[in-house]
């Protein structure tokens, strides 16, 4: 599901709740999508290609089939990013990989034909491909995969344009795949910051990896500076973890080595339409997580991804 109007009214509460030691409340930067699958239009074609549509394209037809849930929350979306609660920034134009859904629907896949006459695109057993991930948009089996995938950024980075009301300025892909060789695209688009892993395993094309190390204030040769998450917060999964008590000792070691503290989070942890309790067990943990950083760090500064980029002093690259 789509967030709802009641999934931001609630998160809106929560993070408007603290404040930094400016005043200023506590922000989301959400990687995010500007298209979705056009399930009617597809079907209409008995799903020979695939076609997409935008975000509040999406919402209107939400709003229509479901107006209880969401009338008036794609305004909502609008309303908390002038109200710096969200500052959105490009996850890509899509999370799937095209390539691999074009082969499935020229073969009729079963799999791929049932999720979509359900209006879904999940629980696929295989892309077929050991290196992809079907929803991993920038994955790719052999190296010149990689030329397609420019028009696909070049594209979904007008669309994030057309969507959001400015362009993007970070860029993390799907799944954290996305090749070096898409730098300067994504450059020449205006992505100023990338975000990935500290652990680096980067496919080189059939199955050969290169391994590296990525780390905050890293600088490649397109001028992009680069950010790694070091705080991971997903508190309604269920494995055990005190997940405030695990983000705060992450936090802890990030200001004890004089870095910001970048938090990872999912949208599932906040979202109630399938399940409220879901929604008000993630957001009770984010406002006691909030809480408590901004009492023992009370010189605490909330900041979004991108505003924090524009504070690092890049590196050589």
């Amino acid at each position: 599901t789509l967030e709802t109007r009641a999934d931001l009214e609630y998160l809106y509460e929560t993070l408007s709740s603290v404040k930094d030691s400016r005043g200023r409340a506590a922000v989301f930067t959400p990687y995010a999508l500007p298209c979705n699958i056009d399930f009617e239009k597809m079907a209409a074609e008995d799903y020979r290609r695939y076609h997409y549509e935008l975000l509040p394209q999406t919402y209107a037809k939400l709003a229509a089939d479901d107006p209880t849930a969401y009338a008036g929350a794609w305004s909502l979306w609008q309303e908390g990013m002038r109200a710096g609660l969200l500052a959105p920034q490009f996850h890509g134009r899509e999370h799937l990989n095209v390539k691999v859904l074009e082969e499935k629907l020229a073969r009729k896949d079963p799999e791929v034909r049932t999720a979509l006459r359900n209006r879904s695109y999940t629980s696929l057993s295989s892309s077929g491909y050991d290196t992809i991930s079907y929803t991993a948009a920038y994955a790719f089996w052999r190296y010149a995969e990689n030329e397609a995938f420019a028009p696909i950024l070049t594209d979904g980075l007008d669309a994030f344009e057309r969507v959001y009301g400015y362009r993007a300025r970070c860029f993390t892909p799907p799944a954290y795949e996305a090749h070096p060789v898409l730098y300067p695209v994504l450059a020449r688009g205006g992505i100023r910051y990338l975000e990935g892993p500290l652990l680096i395993r980067q496919h080189e094309g059939e199955g050969k990896y290169r391994r590296g190390l990525g780390y905050t204030g890293k600088t490649n040769e397109s001028g992009q500076t680069h950010i790694v998450r070091n705080v991971v917060f997903e508190p309604t999964d269920d494995r055990g973890v005190d997940w405030v008590a695990y983000a705060l000792r992450q936090i802890e070691a990030a200001f004890r080595w004089n870095r910001p503290a970048i938090i990872s989070s999912h949208r599932v942890n906040f979202c109630g339409h399938i399940d409220e309790q879901n929604r008000k067990s993630g957001l009770e943990a984010l406002h006691t997580l909030l809480r408590r950083i901004v009492v023992r760090w009370p010189d605490t500064e909330f900041r979004t991804a991108g505003e924090l980029g524009d504070l690092i002093p890049p590196s050589v690259p």
